[in-house]
């Protein structure tokens, strides 16, 4: 017998318990300085360099390249482990489900990734460490070091489309999927949150575990409001030993 492929849709939520802050919630960085939002706009990036000197230092006082996966992170990887075929689409760049143990061929950055540069005229990438590196040593707007072009994290800011490539293989995974689960993610934010619609429409059972509801609840075969780290492991658990 088959065992069922799984499509896991992870937002920031999955994230909170490593120290990395959500953007939607009721304590979200978007509701504590909307002005924020500024920093991560592309047009604001690419026009104003205090707007750049700024998105440096934030990044500089996130510490997100420090953080380390936790038990909801581990869970996925140890279900990818145990044999039943796991995908997860992320809109988070904060690699942590590779951190994790599960190989990268198997995650869908939708938003791209936190731990890379790249160079907004040559598009030459690079680890984000480098470039957070010359900031500690003085430069408050790193450069691109092969053509002097301005240099941006590799993840899709507000007002740049998504990789169609990946928005591809999203869709073909969430269609061929018997399982959907989304945890922590609003399912507001498109085209990501359609995902959950289009899961649905192709005969997959829906799973959603989020502190917040969302506008998909009522497609879910079952809501899950329970902390993450405890109520994520304890779901793939029973699909382990269900498969």
């Amino acid at each position: 017998m088959n065992k069922p492929l799984v499509a896991i849709l992870s937002g920031a939520g999955i994230s909170t318990d490593s120290g990395i802050p959500d953007y939607r919630g009721p304590n979200g960085l978007w509701r504590r300085d909307p002005e924020a939002e500024k920093l991560v706009t592309y047009d604001y990036y690419m026009a104003d360099p205090e707007i750049r000197r700024r998105s440096w230092r934030m990044r500089r006082a996130t510490h997100t390249l420090n953080a380390a996966p936790n038990s909801a992170h581990r869970a996925v990887a140890e279900l990818e482990r145990s044999g039943v075929p796991v995908r997860v689409i992320t809109q988070n760049v904060d690699g942590l489900h590779q951190l994790a143990g599960l190989p990268a061929r198997k995650v869908l950055e939708l938003h791209g990734s936190a731990r890379s540069v790249v160079c907004t005229a040559c598009h030459t990438r690079g680890p984000m460490e480098d470039a957070l590196a010359r900031v500690d040593a003085g430069e408050d707007d790193p450069a691109c070091l092969e053509c002097g072009g301005v240099l941006k994290p590799a993840t899709v800011m507000f007002g740049e489309r998504l990789d169609p490539a990946v928005l591809g293989d999203a869709l073909a995974i969430t269609k061929a999927c018997q399982i959907f689960i989304a945890v922590g993610t609003s399912l507001q934010v498109q085209p990501a949150a359609g995902l959950a619609g289009v899961a649905t429409d192709h005969g997959a059972r829906l799973l959603i575990v989020n502190a917040e509801p969302t506008p998909y609840d009522e497609l879910a075969d079952e809501v899950i409001r329970e902390p993450i780290g405890t109520a994520l492991p304890a779901l793939l658990r029973g699909l382990t030993t269900a498969a």
